[in-house]
């Protein structure tokens, strides 16, 4: 265990090389300037860049780049002049996390109820509705729900805010727009488990020695069943607490989505490549997690992982 732990943990730092190597490069790649502004002189505009430093060679900003990333240095803004791209990071990340953390927890509980009850139950109606629901959901995009809870929710009944964040109501419709999609697949996830298990040998001899149902949902078939469920949620979980750009902009949320889309529209190098290492360092972080807690869950996934069965 400790030595899978230490391959995927330097598997993760080399993913997340990868990742700010790929991004500084492309970022630089993109036309026109981050200092282009109205009818500003182009002596001007080299003039800030000589300041900035993007006047050197591409080799030698990238050094520096990482130089500074070591010491835990992201630099400042570019179009925040004065304003650190972690403190940007710090102050739009608790919005986005307490968002997605609601999404990731409905997710969770929701999903694996309907799962559930769509695998143990006998009524044609019930399953076949809950099968309509999860296919509805999983088929639509996020950005249409959004849309049509602005419009239903906002526009047409005026019962809950659509922007920002200003109180507990704000947080409901962007935090089920994330939340749908996860949830059906969670529901179908379960719903698939939970029947397989269901069916084993081992169910059937719990039951021989009189074991009451509670007890063996409780203690033996969910923890078999949420395995797929906890390897699905690992990065739909860094998803959500990363931030969906399309629903922080439909309802105007102040999260690191929205601050990402408007770094690139902005060409802010530096902001672009602070949010691209927070975020997959979260994502990394989440999928280690993940896989460690899947590990200690399943002896058989333990093996397979140490390589003890081969």
């Amino acid at each position: 265990m400790a030595s899978y732990m230490f391959k995927r943990i330097l598997t993760g730092v080399f993913s997340l090389f990868v990742l700010v190597s790929a991004a500084f490069f492309l970022t630089r790649l993109m036309p026109g300037s981050p200092f282009e502004v109205g009818n500003s002189l182009p002596s001007v505009q080299a003039e800030i860049e000589r300041e900035y430093g993007l006047d050197r060679p591409l080799l030698e900003q990238y050094l520096h780049y990482l130089s500074n990333l070591l010491r835990g240095d992201l630099g400042i803004s570019y179009k925040k002049p004065g304003v650190a791209v972690t403190d940007v990071i710090w102050r739009a990340f608790p919005v986005t996390c307490k968002i997605g953390s609601l999404a990731v927890l409905c997710s969770l509980v929701v999903g694996s109820v309907l799962g559930i009850w769509q695998a143990v139950t006998k009524r044609a109606a019930v399953y076949n509705g809950i099968f309509f629901v999860t296919i509805l959901g999983s088929a639509v995009l996020n950005f249409v729900w959004g849309s049509l809870f602005v419009w239903l929710f906002g526009v047409k009944l005026k019962v809950l805010p659509v922007v920002g964040t200003s109180d507990w109501k704000s947080f409901l419709l962007p935090v089920l727009t994330m939340a749908i999609y996860p949830t059906c697949v969670v529901a179908r996830l379960m719903r698939n488990g939970f029947g397989r298990e269901m069916r084993k040998d081992y169910v059937v001899l719990a039951r021989a020695k009189g074991l009451g149902t509670m007890w063996i949902v409780g203690v033996h078939i969910l923890k078999n069943a949420c395995l797929p469920v906890l390897q699905y949620m690992g990065p739909a979980a860094a998803f959500l607490l990363t931030g969906s750009f399309v629903v922080e902009s439909i309802f105007n949320i102040p999260g690191l989505g929205r601050e990402f889309v408007n770094s690139i529209a902005n060409r802010d190098y530096t902001l672009i490549l602070g949010l691209t290492v927070f975020m997959g360092a979260v994502v990394i972080g989440l999928n280690l997690l993940t896989d460690l807690l899947c590990a200690w869950l399943s002896p058989t996934t333990r093996v397979g992982m140490t390589g003890a069965g081969e």
